[in-house]
C-alpha cells in the first residue's frame, strides 16, 4: 500500500464514523499503538475492541484541519458533538508509514 498519509487518515475517520470495521482494519499496521489521556499505548486488537465501537456516542464529527506535518505525521483537529449535546475539540497526531497507520496519539481539547 502506498497511499498519501492524509488520504489514509481521512479514510480511517470515515470508516470509524460509519462503523465499517472491515474497511478500517487494512488501514492499521499490525504493530499499531493508540494513546490518549484514557489509554496508554494500547495495541491494534484492543483499539478495535475498546475504541472503534464508540462512534454511536457522537451526533456529529467534523474534521476542521487535516494537516501533514512531514512525510509520515498527520495532525487532525476536529470538533464533535456528543449525543448529550456537549461539543468538544481534540487533536490527533497520526503516524502513517507505507500506507498504514502506525500510531495515533490523541490530545483532548475539552468543551467548546
Amino acid at each position: 500500500m502506498n497511499e498519501d498519509p492524509r488520504s489514509v487518515v481521512e479514510a480511517a475517520f470515515r470508516h470509524y464514523r460509519s462503523q465499517d470495521r472491515e474497511a478500517a482494519l487494512p488501514l492499521y499496521a499490525d504493530d499499531f499503538t493508540f494513546t490518549s489521556p484514557q489509554d496508554d499505548h494500547i495495541d491494534r486488537a484492543t483499539f478495535f475492541e475498546k475504541c472503534f465501537p464508540t462512534a454511536d456516542r457522537f451526533r456529529e464529527q467534523r474534521l476542521l484541519h487535516v494537516t501533514p506535518a512531514d512525510q509520515e505525521l498527520v495532525l487532525v483537529y476536529y470538533e464533535y458533538e456528543l449525543t448529550t449535546g456537549d461539543r468538544h475539540r481534540n487533536v490527533e497526531a497520526i503516524t502513517v508509514r507505507d500506507g498504514l497507520i502506525r500510531e495515533v496519539r490523541v490530545f483532548f481539547g475539552g468543551k467548546v
